[in-house]
């Protein structure tokens, strides 16, 4: 399984990802409009794709990297979460929700600079085997 992430600013998502969640450049491809990061379970692609930019083949919709809601988010377990919001918010992500606690454990949530959704997890106990 791979994460591929559209951004308007290839050089500004790789300071975000690395500064915001500890990821690292592993590799630039395709004449430097990729970006592999790792340091994430999943190797991460950043694919620089300008806004307004078809997002489809046959279909009118355009890149758009105002805050938007997708089914789709990727959430980062890390271990302590008030230091994992510092830094994330250091790095330019905009806090929408929390820190809150559940009994399973903590979690913020967040948009990136580029308007896509993130969790930042910390695991208590069983994590979501708490819920059982």
């Amino acid at each position: 399984m791979l994460v591929n992430i559209d951004v308007p600013d290839l050089e500004r998502a790789t300071r975000f990802y690395e500064q915001a969640l500890g990821l690292r450049v592993r590799r630039r491809l395709f004449e430097n409009t990729v970006a592999e990061m790792e340091g994430a379970p999943l190797p991460i692609y950043l694919l620089a794709k300008d806004a307004g930019s078809a997002a489809l083949p046959r279909s009118g919709a355009v890149r758009d990297y105002a805050r938007h809601w997708t089914p789709v988010h990727l959430d980062f377990v890390v271990d302590k979460l008030e230091p994992a919001v510092k830094r994330a918010l250091a790095a330019g992500a905009k806090l929408e929700t929390g820190p809150t606690e559940f009994v399973w454990g903590k979690q913020a949530t967040f948009s990136d600079p580029f308007g896509h959704g993130i969790c930042l997890v910390q695991w208590l106990g069983r994590g979501y085997g708490e819920v059982e």
